[in-house]
């Protein structure tokens, strides 16, 4: 009978102020988290603030032309793939069209601003697994290695389609006189 006394008595499902310290301890967390994610962002952005804006549009563009449909994965300091730049909306990954001209290489991104890199800055053309802190399948990113002001610079590209990225790597060597490394 002693043993039956001792099982109708129900204990404390739940110790309320615990779990409400728990989760106050939890969401404290995520929002320093949040902070520290977004000084070091300032922290780049100051870091990164001599490199000047690029182009925008090339001066002979046809507006109509929406070029090979991607994604623009970021652009990175040429020799560190890892450290994004993020002056000018270079780090935003976004949905883009590349369009190549003898005039140079137009990125005609979608909710972020556009990127033109003249012929005469382009300094190399290569595939690689990835930019920007971004990897990829082996060879699937084409990463354009240009000169902005002062700086040498990556910007990855990926095509949607598998044949439109040989095209499109066939058209860059062809129109701006460089070979894939």
């Amino acid at each position: 009978m002693i043993l039956l006394q001792e099982f109708t008595e129900q204990a404390d499902v739940t110790n309320w102020p615990a779990r409400i310290g728990l989760v106050v301890a939890t969401v404290a967390l995520i929002a320093l988290a949040l902070w520290g994610m977004r000084k070091g962002w300032q922290h780049r952005e100051a870091r990164q603030s001599d490199i000047p804006a690029p182009l925008d549009v090339p001066p002979d563009a046809d507006q109509d032309v929406d070029g090979v449909s991607g994604l623009f994965l970021g652009t990175a300091v040429h020799g560190d793939w890892t450290d994004r730049v993020v002056v000018h909306d270079l780090g935003v990954r976004s949905r883009a069209g590349l369009v190549v001209s003898s005039a140079g290489v137009w990125l005609r991104r979608v909710g972020a601003r556009s990127v033109f890199i003249p012929s005469a800055d382009l300094v190399a053309l290569r595939v690689d697994r990835g930019t920007a802190g971004t990897v990829r399948a082996k060879d699937s990113v084409i990463v354009l290695t240009w000169q902005l002001g002062d700086r040498i610079l990556d910007t990855g590209f990926r095509a949607d389609e598998s044949s439109a990225h040989a095209d499109l790597l066939d058209g860059l060597m062809s129109a701006h006189g460089l070979a894939a490394s």
